[in-house]
């Protein structure tokens, strides 16, 4: 097949993927991205399939590919992160990758002599930090659901009995309650190792999967099976070089943890070098200094991934609340115990579930209505994204959804329906 393999074809497949929970604004950085990992057949596959996870079986009623041929593609784009297949009780279901947490990850975490690594790094660079859509598409005002959240580092939260830091808040409870990990080669680092502006000397191999996604990972040779005594030596080691925590975006099974640094992850560069403070979610704490201790040192200015602190002419650091993550790590670096986490004022809410951060997540960027009529190839399901979509593009209608009256009761007629 493949027989549509012109720009019309990758600008399909372009409008699919901007269709999925991640947007990805289309320019001729994507078009050079999608030609270069996607094949005719592949890129064919893609446009028709469903935005929902779905059988070999609905795949193959929009193509005119044999099972074996379809199976063939589906087995090949999952290699290569395109989709993510998973075992579900009787046969594998197969859902399209969005840009990230996805397409990017999946393929800068790949190693090896016969991968085209610094192709790969040059065409991602060019896309997510050549302009400013892809962050303004996703991060951009009234943006506030991010795959990601910051972990408070533990012990740099100011005790005090009105404070509780909570299992899910802690990166060794997250760890200690799972049974499955796995640990792959940061894509972050290993973009910037090859575009050469990696400045840091954090080993690559530090990203971890948790839980039930270390089978996709482990099975397609993204990430190697790890102890679960290695994931919390990589959390002091965290400590100790002063990375970032960053973990998947709910409260139960969560999926992953990042160790980030500050000159690679894309995520912190979103914040100190794009402007875009919501591409993590914060902690529910927050830095301040205690200036009867202060020795205004400056160490927690040098210590900060993001640039929230400075100096002030004369006196202590002065933090910029507008940015702060409250992960902790200028706390870590404070030699007088001045700088510490403290509650924040109001409380983030984070998304129980990954299936409410998905639904939340398309509903801000718009895109909620292929979630819920996902089949490309039926006209009553075309009908209807048109006209919820249009619905739900309201501004009232998207205020009021993700208020906090109307945003559980939102999420559990979303969830029974599905």
């Amino acid at each position: 097949m493949g027989h549509t393999v012109g720009k019309d074809a990758y600008r399909k497949l372009g409008r699919k993927i901007d269709n999925l929970s991640c947007r990805a604004p289309w320019n001729d950085a994507l078009y050079a991205i999608l030609k270069e990992l996607y094949s005719a057949d592949e890129a064919e596959v893609a446009i028709k399939m469903p935005y929902t996870p779905c059988t070999l079986a609905q795949i193959q009623k929009g193509t005119a590919y044999t099972s074996d041929k379809l199976r063939t593609i589906l087995d090949g784009m999952s290699a290569k992160g395109l989709i993510i297949d998973f075992w579900a009780g009787s046969d594998y279901r197969y859902i399209l990758s969005p840009m990230v947490i996805g397409i990017f990850e999946f393929t800068m975490m790949r190693t090896g002599d016969d991968r085209k690594s610094k192709e790969w790094a040059r065409l991602f660079h060019d896309y997510m930090h050549g302009d400013k859509s892809f962050y303004q598409s996703n991060f951009g005002p009234g943006k506030k659901i991010s795959p990601l959240r910051a972990l408070p580092h533990e012990g740099t939260v100011e005790e005090s009995e009105y404070v509780e830091v909570l299992d899910y808040e802690k990166a060794t409870a997250i760890v200690e309650q799972a049974d499955k990990f796995a640990v792959g080669v940061c894509s972050c680092r290993h973009e910037k190792l090859h575009l050469g502006t990696k400045k840091c000397d954090v080993p690559l191999e530090l990203c971890t999967t948790i839980g039930k996604s270390t089978d996709y990972m482990v099975r397609h040779g993204v990430a190697k099976s790890a102890a679960k005594g290695e994931i919390l030596d990589n959390l002091a080691r965290a400590k100790e070089m002063g990375l970032v925590l960053c973990a998947d975006n709910v409260k139960e099974d969560v999926s992953f943890i990042c160790f980030c640094c500050g000159c690679c992850c894309n995520v912190l560069l979103g914040i100190s070098e794009m402007g875009y403070p919501n591409t993590v979610v914060t902690s529910n704490y927050i830095a301040g200094t205690n200036t009867d201790v202060c020795a205004e040192c400056g160490t927690c200015v040098e210590a900060c991934p993001i640039h929230a602190i400075e100096m002030a002419p004369d006196g202590p650091p002065q933090i910029d609340d507008s940015i702060c993550m409250g992960c902790g790590v200028c706390a870590l670096k404070c030699t007088t115990g001045a700088m510490r986490l403290s509650k924040r004022d109001r409380r983030v809410l984070h998304p129980e579930t990954t299936f409410q951060r998905v639904i939340l997540q398309c509903l801000e960027r718009g895109t909620l209505q292929n979630l819920l009529f996902s089949d490309p190839q039926r006209m009553t399901h075309k009908f209807m994204r048109a006209f919820v979509g249009g619905f739900l593009k309201i501004p009232p209608v998207k205020k009021a959804l993700m208020t906090d009256t109307l945003r559980s009761s939102f999420l559990e007629f979303i969830q029974r329906g599905a």
